[in-house]
């Protein structure tokens, strides 16, 4: 089956400006980006449609161990409907608060996200999407179809020790709404996020258990380099053009 295939405007660093004609040059139409302030969207929609490009994630920004966590969001979830994006990005920590009071927040989200028609995914942080296991104890206590996970295949090396993405995607790919594709080196919070392809992620592996699983969410390039590396624009451009090209030679791409 045909995947979504997108990219968080945010890897091109400094050079964002260039996402706008290198995306579509790379046959990339799809992308994740952080919610425009509203002063600028309508420019931002423009230039969306100049180059036709789509919306299909868009980050959301919220502390949700706060009382006022479910109107922080509502804007930031009417922000999706306005760009047309079925989904939104959350990291979400509950800290030192009562974890059932959380599970209850989100909920109360879900319940907006839903009449809305849009879906918020938790990312592959702690302290609620950990892992695999951790990500399943969320899913199971929210209990809201309108809240699922983003699964990262890099964050389980990073934040864990002694996993593989295949092995945590098994646990909770029932939950799981998008996906970031991200290469690792396997190490913990080891910040060297590769070329797709070059480390130890088993991404033909994970295509096939979502399509397996007739999962038709977005499968999201999020490309972070490498800490202390300072690419300059070309081979910025290349880093992610090398990326789409190997998810390209393993059919995850048309």
């Amino acid at each position: 089956m045909a995947n979504l295939i997108a990219c968080r405007i945010l890897s091109y660093g400094k050079y964002q400006h260039r996402a706008w004609t290198h995306l579509p040059a790379i046959g990339i139409r799809n992308i994740e980006m952080p919610i425009p302030p509203v002063e600028q969207r309508a420019e931002v929609r423009t230039k969306l449609a100049d180059h036709g490009l789509r919306v299909t994630v868009l980050q959301s920004v919220c502390d949700v161990t706060l009382p006022d966590a479910v109107e922080t969001m509502r804007p930031q979830l009417d922000a999706c409907v306005e760009f047309g994006a079925p989904f939104c990005f959350l990291s979400a920590k509950a800290k030192d608060a009562d974890r059932s009071v959380i599970y209850n927040r989100l909920g109360q989200i879900g319940d907006a996200a839903r009449s809305l028609g849009v879906t918020v995914v938790l990312e592959t942080h702690p302290d609620l999407a950990t892992n695999g296991d951790t990500a399943r104890q969320t899913m199971q206590a929210v209990g809201h179809p309108n809240i699922r996970i983003n699964f990262d295949t890099a964050n389980i090396y990073f934040y864990n020790r002694g996993v593989t993405a295949v092995g945590e995607l098994a646990k909770v790919i029932d939950s799981v709404a998008s996906v970031h594709l991200k290469e690792s080196t396997g190490k913990f919070e080891e910040w060297v996020f590769p070329v797709l392809g070059t480390g130890v992620v088993d991404f033909p592996e994970i295509f096939r258990m979502l399509n397996a699983r007739g999962f038709d969410g977005p499968c999201t390039m999020e490309l972070e380099g490498t800490k202390g590396v300072d690419l300059n624009e070309a081979e910025h451009l290349k880093y992610i053009a090398d990326s789409a090209a190997y998810l390209r030679r393993i059919g995850a791409l048309a």
